[in-house]
């Protein structure tokens, strides 16, 4: 069964994430959601992506019970988002010689971050980047174009996934 998000009518920056008896609010990208995904845009990709890997501050809270693939990001941890290099949406080591995101946050955004497979296989220069679940802002600011969800809902949904799962994000339920 996959994880289903889709926007809210009234706000195409705020959404539902579904799975099972799970219905947690969700936070979208600033670009509501597009199937025409594009680096930059700030839009979710609408599409069926699969969920590749979690990643968690270690500092910040213990190992999250899951049966996904799971690793503690470590300080020079970053993630590249500039379309003309070859490791682009991939993980770098920091500093990085091309543009490159910091994983390791003090905002808390990325104390969990699961890694969707979004223009990945393969990866097509400036088809979009670092699209990730993590954790919404404390005042729900919209992401660039990534689903975030509360930090406990976010673990909640972990503990609860089998393994091998996908997250399909609609324009609409």
């Amino acid at each position: 069964m996959d994880i289903v998000v889709a926007p809210i009518a009234t706000d195409a920056t705020r959404g539902t994430l579904r799975y099972k008896t799970f219905a947690f609010p969700c936070v979208l990208g600033r670009g509501g959601v597009r199937d025409d995904k594009h680096e930059g845009d700030g839009a979710t990709p609408i599409g069926r992506y699969a969920l590749k890997k979690v990643f968690y501050r270690s500092d910040k809270l213990m190992m999250p019970t899951t049966r996904l693939p799971i690793a503690p990001i470590m300080q020079d941890d970053g993630w590249c988002d500039a379309p003309e290099d070859p490791n682009y949406n991939r993980p770098v080591k920091l500093p990085y010689h091309a543009s490159a995101e910091n994983m390791w946050r003090d905002d808390g955004l990325y104390d969990v971050v699961v890694v969707l497979g979004h223009n990945d296989d393969p990866v097509v220069p400036g088809a979009g980047s670092a699209i990730f679940i993590h954790v919404t802002a404390p005042d729900l600011t919209p992401t660039a174009g990534c689903v975030a969800l509360a930090r406990e809902d976010l673990l909640s949904i972990l503990r609860a996934l089998p393994g091998a799962t996908f997250i399909d994000i609609r324009a609409a339920f």
